[in-house]
C-alpha cells in the first residue's frame, strides 16, 4: 500500500469554502488502475487556520506515479490557485509506504 497526503493550512473564516468547493470537485481518481481510497479529513484548529489533510491509498507507489503522469492528473488540478486567501501556503505533500498492515479481521498483511 501506498499512500499520498497533503496537509493543507486553511483560513479559519473560509473552511466553509474549501469544504464546498472539495465536495463538489471532479476527482477523475474512480477507475485508475491502483486507486484504493480518497479521504479529505479536518484537524485541529491553531490561531489563524484549520489543518485539513487530503490522503489517496493506492496499491503502490507506480500506481501513484503513474496517475502524476495521466490527464487524468490534469484535469484534476486544473484550478490549483483558484481560491486565493483560502489557501495560507502551498499544500505540504507526504508520501508514505505501508511497512505493516492489520485488518479488522485481525490478518496481518507485512506490506
Amino acid at each position: 500500500m501506498f499512500v499520498a497526503m497533503n496537509r493543507f493550512r486553511i483560513a479559519k473564516d473560509r473552511t466553509a469554502e474549501f469544504e464546498t468547493m472539495w465536495r463538489n470537485r471532479d476527482t477523475h481518481l474512480p477507475g485508475l488502475p491502483g486507486f484504493v481510497a480518497f479521504n479529505l479529513l479536518r484537524g485541529p484548529e491553531a490561531e489563524d487556520h484549520v489543518l485539513y489533510v487530503s490522503h489517496t491509498i493506492w496499491q503502490s507507489r507506480a500506481d501513484f506515479e503513474a496517475w502524476t503522469r495521466s490527464e487524468a492528473f490534469q484535469k484534476a488540478h486544473s484550478r490549483a490557485g483558484a481560491s486565493q486567501g483560502v489557501y495560507l501556503g502551498p499544500p505540504q505533500l507526504e508520501l508514505l509506504e505501508s511497512v505493516q498492515g492489520v485488518k479488522a479481521d485481525g490478518t496481518v498483511d507485512p506490506a
